[in-house]
């Protein structure tokens, strides 16, 4: 048995994320939205943080409708440039429980349930299935899996969490955009994004609250030459809000809930909301010869355990 499966584990990490954009010849850059800095809550603390952008920019910090935190650059004082660079550096301390209780309300454990009635004008959107014409294999197969767990709402969650882990293989994918979760499923193949909103749609199609989440993944077992190093990728995975317990998050790409290991950057009702980096240049298409992202995270002290 585990001697901290009921306690808390603390981390201190340090996550380096740089992306690099190429070009055949200098152009001038429009503004850039970034969403990098990490959700503070009860189990994150960021104790550190910089983001810096090659050729300079001008930086504004801005709240968007979720709250999350967005720096634009502006590089209209810039001159034009073949690279553009923009990284960020940042320092967290990320608490967690390795066998989280969820105080689910006693009205919402069987399902199905009704949100209170003062909470569903929250979470009317997130409730709505993000496609205008549901789909119809997304359904289907959310209420087999739901028919399966029995009327146990906890179970029904764990378990289509679980079954797209379980059931469906990860694939990197290098393009930007969303797979339709019907094609996820025919596939059975995705990256993490795909298996988010597959789960996401999934979960709306059932009558939850979902919502799709962005962040960095830390995975300490990639890099085994040291005792404090590790790696780490930008990530997605999605929360469920359960009256009572709130917003829970689960990983269907490892198969997870509520890991330590997860940093939260964005939350948002649909993955465009939730880019990481985005913006514009001006210049012909063909001129963009790529991009190159470099996502590093490093634990700066051994895990703590109490």
């Amino acid at each position: 048995m585990n001697a901290y499966a009921s306690g808390v584990s603390t981390d201190i990490w340090q996550v380096r994320h740089t992306t690099r954009y190429r070009y055949a010849k200098p152009v001038a850059f429009g503004p850039h939205r970034a969403m990098f800095r990490p959700h503070e809550s009860n189990d994150l603390r960021l104790t550190a943080f910089e983001v810096t952008a090659a050729p300079h920019a001008r930086q504004h910090w801005v709240h968007d409708v979720f709250s999350n935190s967005k720096v634009i650059f502006d590089f209209s004082d810039a001159p034009p440039a073949d690279t553009l660079e923009i990284s960020c550096v940042f320092n967290v301390i990320r608490s967690s429980v390795a066998t989280p209780v969820f105080p689910i309300a006693a009205a919402a454990q069987k399902f199905p349930f009704d949100y209170p009635k003062e909470q569903i004008p929250d979470l009317i959107a997130l409730i709505k299935p993000e496609y205008d014409h549901p789909e119809a294999a997304v359904n289907e197969w959310a209420n087999k899996l739901r028919r399966e767990a029995g009327d146990d709402t906890w179970t029904i969650l764990t378990g289509i969490n679980s079954t797209i882990h379980k059931t469906l293989d990860y694939k990197r994918r290098e393009e930007p955009g969303i797979q339709p979760p019907r094609k996820t499923l025919e596939l059975a193949q995705g990256s993490c994004r795909d298996f988010a909103v597959l789960m996401m749609e999934a979960v709306r199609q059932l009558g939850f609250a979902a919502r799709f989440v962005t962040g960095y993944l830390y995975d300490p077992y990639a890099n085994q030459s040291g005792a404090l190093q590790g790696s780490g990728a930008t990530h997605a995975w999605v929360q469920v809000f359960l009256p009572g317990a709130g917003w829970i998050e689960f990983d269907p790409t490892n198969g997870l809930i509520a890991s330590g290991n997860l940093i939260r950057t964005g939350v948002a009702r649909t993955p465009s909301q939730a880019v990481p980096l985005d913006g514009s240049f001006n210049g012909a298409a063909e001129d963009f010869l790529g991009m190159d992202v470099d996502v590093q995270i490093l634990a700066l002290a051994p895990t703590l355990h109490n």
